[in-house]
């Protein structure tokens, strides 16, 4: 009986051991999927104010300021549209963006760093060489060259993210494989005849999960950054679309008149990618025991 109660004992302290990481993934996801879910519901609610353009309320203050009409809660631009109904519409395209671009660099940066940690020797080499031949590039060239070839568009945008996301990805994914190809289970499984595709698929892959969502949570920050960087460039989304870093650019012009246009989306760029990578790190921390405090 003394040993059962024993026994008993060692799920309590696991769970002690986590609660704080699971604490702060949670406290984290929350403001998260409480923006996400306002920014995709409430156009289907009918109480965002009329996107329409009147030339007659042109650069309202918000509401909460003097001259401000709630009608307008985050003010007007200069054509007398509505800064919230667009400051909607745009963060459901930058959220898009985020999950959809952190996706295309995960999925082969994912690939080839398993490739290169498990099977070593030229794969490694070749896959290293190119990682680090991408790593050396600065991420705006490369879009300079793709969009000037390609023109400004969503499959581009979709395109230039893949193509500077993947590296950083594969270089971590590589890391983590290295350490994982080395445990006795791995030994095991080789020394019982298993192929090595029945290795990575159904052993090292499963093993990789935490570190490939860790990373990808913090890969939906980076593509949102780099959504703003070009669309503030005039590189990224084009009308009739409009995301964050767009709103930001067109506003840059009126800061002296209109502050309002600029300074919400600015602020929501800042606190999402903020929050998305607390939330990375924290996921990396809950999934990395070496990295867990004591």
């Amino acid at each position: 009986m003394r040993a059962v109660s024993h026994l008993q004992l060692d799920p309590v302290s696991v769970r002690r051991a986590s609660r704080r990481p699971r604490t702060s993934v949670f406290w984290l996801s929350l403001p998260l999927a409480v923006t996400v879910g306002l920014v995709f519901l409430l156009p289907l609610t009918g109480l965002l104010p009329d996107a329409g353009q009147n030339l007659d309320a042109t650069r309202q203050p918000p509401g909460f300021l003097d001259g401000g009409a709630w009608a307008h809660p985050l003010g007007t631009d200069k054509l007398g549209q509505d800064v919230l109904t667009q400051f909607v519409s745009a963060g459901r395209l930058t959220i898009v963006i985020g999950l959809v671009g952190a996706l295309v660099a995960i999925v082969p940066g994912t690939l080839l760093g398993v490739l290169a940690g498990y099977f070593r020797g030229w794969v490694d080499r070749v896959i290293s060489v190119l990682i680090n031949a991408q790593l050396a590039l600065p991420f705006i060239l490369v879009a300079l060259a793709i969009i000037a070839n390609r023109g400004s568009s969503l499959p581009v945008l979709f395109l230039v993210l893949a193509l500077t996301g993947w590296a950083v990805c594969a270089r971590v994914t590589r890391s983590a494989t290295l350490a994982v190809r080395e445990r006795q289970f791995v030994f095991g499984l080789r020394a019982a005849g298993a192929s090595e595709t029945r290795i990575v698929l159904r052993h090292i892959l499963p093993n990789l999960a935490g570190t490939i969502v860790a990373l990808g949570t913090l890969q939906v920050g980076t593509a949102i950054l780099v959504e703003s960087a070009l669309s503030f460039l005039g590189l990224g989304v084009v009308p009739p679309r409009a995301s964050w870093g767009s709103m930001l650019a067109s506003g840059q012009d009126e800061l002296s008149q209109a502050w309002w246009i600029a300074f919400f989306p600015g602020l929501a760029i800042t606190l999402l990618v903020l929050l998305v990578n607390l939330l990375g790190d924290a996921l990396l921390t809950h999934h990395d025991p070496r990295k867990r405090r004591r």
